[in-house]
Parts: C-alpha cells; structure tokens; sequence
C-alpha cells in the first residue's frame, strides 16, 4: 500500500481516523481545561501540570495489570466502552466543587485504562490494514494527532477566553461521546485476537513473553531510550529560550510531520529497514551543537532537521510486528506505547536535573550524546544477533518461544 487513496479507500479506516480525531481533540482540550481549572483552585503550577500530564505515568500500572486485555477483548466495544468511560470521568471533573483528591483519582482512573486503549486502536489499526499498509497508516494517525493537539491547545485556549473551564469539560465529554459513537456505528465487531480472558497474570506472562526475544528486547529499546533522551531535550526549550521556546516547538512539529511523510509514503518498503540507525542519529545528532548555544534561527533549524529522525519510530514499529504472532499484537504495541510515554517522561526528569546542575545548553548536549551513544550500542548488539546461527524454524536473531505461550 504505496498511496494516501489505496489508505482512505479501505474499509473502516476514515471511520476509525475519525473516531479517533474526535478522541484526540478532547483529550487536548480536556486536558487544557483541567490543568486550568486545577490552578485557578490550587494556585499550584505542580499540581496543574500533574493535572495535564500525570495520567501518563499512570499507563504504566496499566500495562502491569490490563495490557492483556488489548488482545483478548474485543475492540469495537472496548474502545466504545473506554471513550465513554472517559465521557463519564470528564463529565465529573466537571462538577463544581469536586475536591482536589477525587479529581486526581479519576485521573488516576483514565490514565489505567488509557494503557489499555492504546494496545487495543493500535491492534485493530493492524487488523484493519494489510502488512504493507500499516507503515502509512501509523504515520497517519501520528501526523493527525500531532494536528489535533496544535488544534486542540489553540481552540481550548480560545474556547477558555469565552467559557469556563467546566464548560469546556462537557464539551470534551461531549466529543468523547462522539468517538464512542464513530467507533461503534463505523467498525464492524472482530472477535479478540487471542483466546483466554484478560488478567495481571496473563499480562505478565504475555509482558514476559514478548520480553523473551532478544530482537524484540532490542526493538523496544530501540524505541524508547533514543526517543526519551531526545524528548527530555525538548523538555528543555522553554528554559533554554524562554521568549522563542514556541518557535521551537512547532518547527519541531513539523519536522516529525516532514518525517511521517517521508517514511509511511516516499521511502520503498526495502529500503526502511536500513532506515532505523540512520533516523536515530539524525534524531539525537543536532542536539549535539546546542553546547554551542546556537541563535533562535540555528536553533529552530537543529530542531526541525533532528525531529525528522522521529520517523524511526514508524521502522521499528514495524520490525517489532514482524518479529511478534499475530495474536499478541495488540499487547505488543500497547507495551511500546506505556514504554515510550514512560520513558519520555524519565528523559524530561533527567533533562531537568541536568539543566539545574549545569545549563540547558550542556544537558540537551548530554542527553542527546546519551541518545548516539545507545543507538550504536543497540546497533552493534542486533547485528551482533543477525550472525547467530538460527534455530530451526525461527528467524535468524530471534530465540525460540516458550512452549507455554498464553
């Protein structure tokens, strides 16, 4: 699948996009909204900021105890049922006078089972495409949620000038509401991928399993150190240079868009795979000048051309599918998911410390050597892995799998 018309023309896809535009916009303007809300009670930038981006962080206990279910619950309904559970949670953020507490327990609530959402619309998106067509239609989802977040912080934030916060809200649960009827009226149901009902233990086994494989080890890695490190410097824009730090985000957009573009619809599918290292590189690479403290203007080009190299992601997504069964690829790529937003939030934490020890400049220089520095590491290992000998009925750098698959 090489064109935008093949991707548009297959079915369920437009409705699936949709739905999950219409998830995507409510999460950035809930988002915007609550964070607003929290400290005009508060009056705390902490507790605002935990507001926006603290469910992220509850993914990962998520992906200890639910990931299962992204493979063996079925995924009309469940991401029906998840947006309008978050229809629901929104909807009592938005009660007047809710303590401060109830409001971080049903975040704590959304960010559980957004773990799960994230496995399950990524499965299905595999399901629905072809092998060949995946690719194109991730970097689809990724240029549109990157959109939706510049729409969504802009018209929450003019929508916040006319409406109170908890207005705001409802609309957010009313686009949640939304999503869950686009899902629901747009796909067709689809039994689960895998057999069994979902538990911890069966997302520990399944978590163990996919472990298990030292090419798969080394593709998760692969698509969460490099990437964190690299999002812990942009991190640090803002204290880097306070007055352009907007400038820089947004040539940064669109340099991850330019390289989206590039590698779901320009570069031949036999070609991608010798794509990862070089994407990594070019990702961290540019950071490496910012010791120099270079002008807005050099500044905002390093960060357009490094942000190209977020493309990678997409090649590796696609080696990890082809390296994991059928059946397990909704866990497989809700584990990328939680690693990757966990690992981007360790890379900020580290970026910070480092910034307060030193200087902006000197940690992005450092986490972004930090960055060069695993992704030839990972690089030597796998293909240190591609010359032992395969065992009989595997690929070549993949062990066996356990005789008690789940």
């Amino acid at each position: 699948m090489r064109s935008y018309r093949t991707l548009f023309r297959t079915p369920e896809f437009t409705p699936f996009l949709l739905s999950f535009a219409a998830f995507a916009a409510a999460q950035t303007i809930g988002g915007l909204a609550l964070g607003t809300l929290v400290f005009r009670a508060t009056g705390s930038p902490l507790l605002s900021a935990v507001s926006m981006f603290g469910p992220q962080l509850a993914q990962l206990l998520g992906a200890t105890f639910l990931l299962s279910g992204a493979d063996r619950l079925p995924p009309r309904a469940t991401l029906s049922g998840l947006a309008v559970a978050f229809a629901a949670g929104t909807g009592v953020l938005a009660l007047p006078g809710l303590p401060v507490g109830a409001v971080f327990a049903v975040l704590l609530a959304q960010g559980l089972i957004a773990s799960l959402g994230g496995g399950v619309r990524a499965g299905l998106l595999n399901d629905i495409l072809s092998k060949d067509g995946y690719v194109l239609g991730r970097s689809v989802f990724n240029m549109l949620w990157g959109l939706m977040q510049v729409a969504g912080f802009a018209t929450g934030g003019a929508l916040l000038a006319l409406l109170s916060p908890r207005a705001c809200l409802l609309l957010a649960a009313a686009l949640y509401v939304m999503s869950a009827l686009g899902t629901r009226l747009g796909l067709t149901a689809r039994p689960p991928r895998s057999s069994g009902r979902p538990s911890v233990s069966a997302t520990w086994r399944t978590n163990a399993l996919l472990w298990s494989s030292r090419s798969r080890r080394l593709t998760y890695l692969g698509l969460w150190i490099p990437n964190g490190l690299v999002v812990g410097c942009e991190s640090l824009f803002v204290s880097y240079a306070p007055g352009a730090a907007g400038t820089l985000f947004a040539c940064g957009a669109l340099g991850m868009f330019v390289g989206d573009v590039a590698v779901g619809r320009l570069v031949p599918p036999a070609l991608r795979p010798r794509l990862a290292v070089p994407l990594r590189l070019l990702l961290a690479a540019p950071y490496l000048f910012f010791v120099l403290q270079p002008g807005v203007a050099l500044s905002a080009v390093a960060t357009a051309v490094a942000s190209v190299g977020f493309g990678a992601s997409l090649v590796l997504q696609e080696r990890l599918m082809s390296r994991t069964p059928d059946d397990l690829a909704g866990q497989a790529l809700g584990l990328h998911f939680v690693g990757m937003s966990t690992l981007q939030g360790v890379g900020a934490a580290l970026a910070g410390t480092l910034a307060q020890l030193t200087s902006p400049a000197t940690a992005m220089t450092v986490l972004a050597a930090g960055s060069v520095t695993v992704t030839l590491t990972l690089a030597v290992l796998d293909r240190h892995g591609e010359r032992q000998p395969a065992v009989p009925g595997t690929r070549p750098g993949v062990l066996p799998e356990p005789a008690d698959t789940p």
